[in-house]
């Protein structure tokens, strides 16, 4: 038996490929950047620059829509992305036993399912919390600061100078171009390799009774 289920709204699909486009395009301009001599994707170093800084704003600005829809149009950006004390004690073991055993042998069903209030498991959400509500803010912010080094000066010497936030926004990025990967391939752990591809595309998910 088979069940749709409206799961991912117009607004969030929106943000979702707008900010993929944007951190993948960082990932690449921003290896150019760090390492010329190695990297040459868009010709000049100038030309990588200019197209970091578009990405980057971009990647703002859809953050910030992120965090307008689900904090104030649809106010649940706690109960979705926040991790329970149920989640912590409980859940993410299970997930995890599930993602690295019963996934492959097909003895069991995946422990979580999903549904417009629930639509993360409890390994996504650590991950996500982690990841929206701590690594990209602080990208978003060392980015605007080397975006602006002259009327930023003070907080520079804040941060302990443009070595210390230049580094920080490095790790920062090495740690989001890693998880670009991980995303992908989890994504594939649905009933089918792209079922859950299509509710980014659709906004709908097709359920199955096991």
């Amino acid at each position: 038996m088979q069940e749709r289920i409206y799961l991912t709204p117009t607004p969030v699909r929106i943000w979702h490929w707008l900010n993929a486009l944007g951190i993948v395009t960082l990932c690449v301009t921003g290896a150019q950047i760090r390492f010329p001599e190695y990297v040459n994707f868009f010709g000049t170093y100038k030309a990588a620059i200019r197209l970091h800084h578009t990405a980057g704003i971009v990647v703002a600005l859809s953050f910030i829509l992120w965090l307008f829809y689900y904090g104030v149009v649809a106010k649940m950006l706690v109960k979705l992305y926040v991790p329970t004390g149920e989640d912590l004690k409980v859940g993410a073991i299970r997930q995890a036993i599930f993602y690295f055993f019963y996934y492959f042998t097909g003895t069991k069903e995946n422990p979580h399912q999903e549904s417009p209030t629930n639509k993360f498991n409890p390994m996504q959400k650590g991950a996500y919390v982690v990841i929206m509500m701590v690594l990209v803010p602080l990208i978003i912010v060392t980015g605007l600061v080397l975006l602006n080094l002259e009327p930023l000066r003070e907080l520079l010497h804040v941060f302990g100078g443009v070595r210390v936030v230049a580094g920080i926004h490095f790790l920062v990025a090495c740690a989001l171009c890693a998880f670009l990967p991980t995303h992908f391939y989890l994504a594939t752990l649905g009933h089918t390799p792209f079922a859950h591809f299509k509710p980014m595309w659709t906004g709908w998910e097709d359920h199955h009774d096991h």
